[in-house]
C-alpha cells in the first residue's frame, strides 16, 4: 500500500488532531495553536487560512478521516486594507508562527501551496515568522538582508516550473503564460533577523532564583514591595484594569491599541493558561500583563505600566510576580518577549538573566516592492504617532482597534 502526502485546508473536524500535533512537535510556538485564527477572525473579522499535511494511503482501504496522520501545518491570516497593504501573515500580532512539518519535503510542500494560495489571493507579500530558519530558505540557498529573484528558488525549491504547468493546464493563452511567467520573475525573498526573543530558564523554585539574582537586582524587585504595591492575578474579572493601564500605555507611545474584545477572547480561548497580571498601588491599577502558558514556558505577550508611576517601579514587580509564578507552577522557561538588540527593553530584560533567541521572519514579495523601501516608509507615520500621543485615552479606545486589526506587528 503506498503512503501519499496531501495537503489541505483544515475541515471542522481537524482541530483536535491539529493542537495534537503542534503539542508533539518540539519545534512547536504557542501562536500555532488552533484556537489564535479563530480568536483573529471573531475579534476582527479577518479570513484564516489553516492548511494541513496529512499522510494517507493513496489506495483502498483509505485511513478513516480520524485516523489520518499530521505531519505538517501552517496557519495563515489575510490582512488586507488599501492603506497597510495585502499580506498573508503566519502569524499577525505576534512574534512567532510560520511552517510546522515533519521533514523538509513537506515543508516544502507547504509552502509551494502557499504560494499558490498567495495568487489566488493576489496578495502583495507573504510573511513567515519563525524562531528557527526554515531549511528550504536556509542562509546556504539565499542570503539574508538581500533581496533575491524568487524564481530561480522556486525552480530550485518547490517547483517553478508546476505553477506555470498549471497555467497551461489551464488552457490559458500563450500571452497569459508569458505574462505568469513574467510576474513570478518579479517575486523577491527576504530574511530579517534584526529581532530577538528574550528567555529566562528558571528553576524548579523561585526562592532558588532570587538567591542567583545580584544584590541590585533584588534590590530593585524589594523597592516596589517596599512602596506599598501588591500583585494581583486572576482572569476576565481583571480585564477592566488591565486594559485602562494597557490602553493608556499604548497612547503614550504613540500607538493604535488593541481591542479590549480581543484580549477577552484570548482569555475565554485559553481558561486554564492565560492569567492577568495586575499591579496596584493602593486600590488604582498602574501595572499590567497577560500571559500564557505553553508546554514548559510562560510567555507574556502584553505587558504595560503607567509613566507617572515610574518612581516607583511597578516593572519590577510586574515581572518579578510572572517569573515567580512561572517557577512555582512547573515552567522550565519565561519569555519576556521580543526585542531589538541593545535597545532599553533589551537590556531590561537581559538584566534578569534571559538569553537572547534569533527570530527569522522570512519574506516573500509577490509585487517586486523592495522590502527594504516598505520598512523606511514607517518614518512617514512619525507625525501622525505624535498626534496620537495628544489624543484623550477615550477617544484611542473607539479609534485604535479599527487601525490596529490592520497592523500585522
Amino acid at each position: 500500500m503506498n503512503i501519499e502526502i496531501t495537503i489541505r485546508p483544515y475541515e471542522k473536524m481537524d482541530q483536535q488532531a491539529w493542537d495534537q500535533y503542534v503539542l508533539n512537535h518540539p519545534l512547536s510556538n504557542l501562536y500555532h495553536l488552533f484556537d489564535w485564527g479563530k480568536i483573529i477572525s471573531k475579534t476582527y473579522g479577518h479570513k484564516s487560512y489553516y492548511l494541513m499535511a496529512v499522510q494517507a494511503a493513496s489506495q483502498p482501504p483509505r485511513f478513516p478521516a480520524s485516523q489520518l496522520k499530521v505531519v505538517g501545518i501552517l496557519p495563515l491570516v489575510h490582512l488586507k486594507h488599501f492603506l497597510f497593504g495585502n499580506t498573508l501573515v503566519s502569524m499577525p500580532f505576534f512574534d512567532m508562527g510560520g511552517i510546522l512539518a515533519d521533514n523538509n519535503e513537506i515543508e516544502k510542500a507547504l509552502l509551494y501551496e502557499t504560494v499558490k494560495l498567495c495568487q489566488k489571493l493576489k496578495v502583495d507579500k507573504l510573511e513567515l515568522r519563525h524562531t528557527n530558519h526554515l531549511s528550504c530558505l536556509a542562509h546556504n540557498s539565499l542570503p539574508t538582508e538581500t533581496l533575491q529573484n524568487f524564481s530561480s528558488f522556486l525552480q530550485s525549491r518547490i517547483g517553478y516550473s508546476q505553477i506555470l504547468l498549471e497555467a497551461e493546464k489551464t488552457k490559458r493563452s500563450s500571452q497569459s503564460c508569458k505574462s505568469c511567467q513574467k510576474n513570478i520573475q518579479n517575486w523577491a525573498f527576504q530574511t530579517r533577523s534584526h529581532k530577538v526573543r528574550m528567555l529566562l530558564d528558571l528553576p524548579d523554585s523561585s526562592e532558588k532564583l532570587m538567591k542567583s539574582f545580584k544584590s541590585k537586582l533584588r534590590s530593585q524587585i524589594r523597592k516596589p514591595i517596599k512602596e506599598g504595591l501588591k500583585p494581583r492575578f486572576g482572569g476576565l474579572e481583571l480585564l477592566n484594569d488591565f486594559y485602562d493601564v494597557f490602553s493608556t500605555n499604548m497612547r503614550d507611545l504613540g500607538s493604535p491599541v488593541h481591542s479590549k474584545h480581543f484580549m477577552k477572547n484570548v482569555i475565554e480561548a485559553f481558561p486554564d493558561k492565560a492569567k492577568i497580571v495586575i499591579i496596584y498601588k493602593e486600590n488604582k491599577p498602574i501595572a499590567c500583563s497577560l500571559m500564557i502558558g505553553f508546554k514548559h514556558i510562560l510567555e507574556n505577550p502584553w505587558a504595560s505600566a503607567l509613566r507617572k508611576y515610574s518612581r516607583l517601579s511597578p516593572n519590577m514587580l510586574l515581572y518579578w510576580a510572572m517569573i515567580e509564578y512561572a517557577c512555582d507552577n512547573g515552567y522550565n522557561q519565561f519569555d519576556f518577549g521580543r526585542s531589538s538588540p541593545d535597545e532599553g527593553t533589551h537590556k531590561f530584560k537581559k538584566q534578569w538573566g534571559a538569553e537572547s533567541e534569533t527570530l527569522h521572519w522570512h519574506y516573500i514579495s509577490l509585487n517586486g516592492h523592495v522590502l527594504g523601501e516598505e520598512m523606511s516608509e514607517k518614518s512617514s507615520f512619525a507625525r501622525a504617532i505624535q498626534y496620537w500621543k495628544k489624543l484623550p485615552v477615550s477617544l484611542t479606545k473607539i479609534v485604535g482597534p479599527y487601525i490596529r486589526k490592520y497592523i500585522g506587528l
